[in-house]
């Protein structure tokens, strides 16, 4: 789902006015340039652009279809995002990309859906973000209950025994990959000591640090799926209090401030979408982009949005058409799709892709592979 840097969004090619040509493929993004889910979206729409100039430069999708984008800034409110997904649907659009977040998908997916247009949320992660809406809808990232479960594997593969999970109820995200986590653990034989609840943006910690810290005996193992601004304010207050225990996070915190924060977040594991190990697909993609921007992508979120416009390449080249419903069918037929994440795949899900997962420890300030892979099927929590 979802990081200090904001890329600029003025690279963006935003349409104002005029219908696309009929050669033209039109996309529609309904994402945040600004709110909470700005520093998620951005990078995303950073690498998603960077794939568009790439594909128009060679002609377009299969050398005749370019893609025009028009773009409107959601807010990261989802009253704003089904405001804005309606304005699209109305100015002809055939694909609509939505935010780094459920909510606002599913608020979006209710219009796109009933339109017929295929949608596709950058990297919410609710296994159920489809399913709320229609076989219109997609996903973009590994699910919260893959994530859960390859965490749950390492988990156990440490010999933790027990776990405390924190939780959010405000976000599908921040309330459900925590509690898959749990499943999927307990499954194993794993034992949960505990649990507690924040609300997003509270800052204060002290109450539920203040617990752990009590626990007599204390868990083997924290894991929540907090992000920013949340996951610094408690891993910070957390060891303030002395409590070392390990902790698991998710792909939230892949971000420049969780990896600025030096000692305190040493050791930290967490779930993300790919790793840039040396010759692999992602490393030659960050050099490239290194070489395009002069920066260092310094989150994964910049590739997962990159891969997002060769999965829409593909579909496009495979339907052969500008048509919503024959792409909304070629995407749902797509298969091992070569991104530089890894390989992608649609056919035989329910929306959301079927991808590897990595589990990155954080060392030193940089990121180092403990595994990647797919979690064995019996092992994934049901959604």
């Amino acid at each position: 789902m979802i990081l200090g840097k904001t890329v600029t969004f003025t690279a963006l090619a935003i349409a104002l006015a005029a219908p696309a040509l009929a050669e033209d493929l039109t996309i529609g993004l309904a994402t945040a340039q600004t709110g909470v889910l700005a520093p998620y979206d951005q990078p995303s729409l950073a690498g998603f652009q960077m794939r568009v100039d790439e594909i128009n430069a060679a002609g377009g999708i299969a050398g005749k279809f370019p893609i025009k984008l028009i773009a409107k800034d959601t807010r990261s409110d989802a009253a704003q995002t089904a405001l804005v997904a309606q304005e699209l649907v109305e100015e002809g659009v055939q694909i609509v990309i939505t935010p780094c977040d459920a909510d606002p998908s599913i608020a979006a997916g209710m219009i796109t859906q009933e339109a017929r247009i295929p949608a596709f949320s950058f990297c919410a992660t609710t296994p159920t973000l489809p399913l709320a809406v229609g076989d219109y809808m997609f996903g973009n990232y590994p699910a919260d209950n893959v994530q859960a479960a390859m965490l749950a594997d390492y988990a156990t593969d440490q010999g933790y025994k027990t776990a405390y999970i924190l939780m959010s109820p405000d976000s599908a995200y921040t309330l459900k990959l925590p509690e898959y986590f749990g499943q999927a653990f307990t499954a194993k034989g794993g034992t949960l000591l505990g649990e507690g609840t924040f609300a997003m943006g509270q800052q204060d910690f002290s109450a539920e640090v203040t617990k752990i810290a009590a626990m007599d005996p204390k868990p083997d193992v924290i894991m929540t799926a907090a992000y920013e601004p949340d996951f610094p304010a408690f891993i910070r207050q957390l060891r303030g209090t002395g409590v070392t225990t390990p902790v698991l996070g998710s792909d939230g915190i892949d971000s420049p401030t969780t990896f600025a924060m030096g000692d305190l977040v040493e050791g930290v594991v967490f779930s993300t979408a790919g790793f840039a190990a040396e010759g692999s697909p992602l490393a030659a993609f960050n050099a490239k982009y290194k070489e395009k921007t002069g920066e260092v992508p310094n989150t994964l979120y910049i590739a997962n949005g990159y891969d997002l416009g060769t999965v829409i390449d593909a579909a496009v080249t495979k339907a052969d058409s500008l048509d919503p419903t024959a792409i909304r069918d070629a995407i749902a037929s797509l298969d091992n799709i070569e991104g530089v994440t890894g390989a992608i795949s649609y056919a035989g899900t329910m929306g959301m892709p079927l991808r590897t997962v990595a589990l990155v420890r954080i060392v030193d300030g940089k990121r180092e592979l403990v595994t990647q892979g797919v979690p064995a099927a019996a092992d994934i929590p049901a959604p």
